[in-house]
């Protein structure tokens, strides 16, 4: 343990950071999860529905530092390439 006051309230600051970066890590996980499984069937409003939730999701953690730009970004992009074969069917 720290015996430091600043590096004490640090040790606090990255804890509680690193459990919300886990809970929104986590949600993320779950509305990709939900599109992949909705994608699998051929309703494309569902589909569509879906990916909306999960772009909002990556935006989010975007706007809150817990995942890169980028990253969210490819994300976005393959599921967007998914829905669309998803609609042409």
């Amino acid at each position: 343990m720290a015996n430091i006051k600043s590096q004490i309230k640090r040790i606090k600051t990255n804890e509680k950071s690193q459990a919300r970066n886990k809970s929104v890590r986590s949600s993320i996980k779950t509305a990709i999860r939900r599109f992949k499984d909705v994608s699998a069937g051929t309703d494309a409003a569902k589909t569509a529905e879906e990916l909306r939730a999960a772009s909002k999701a990556l935006d989010v953690a975007v706007s809150k530092g817990v995942i890169h730009a980028n990253a969210a970004a490819n994300k976005k992009s393959a599921m967007a390439k998914a829905a669309n074969k998803t609609s042409a069917k």
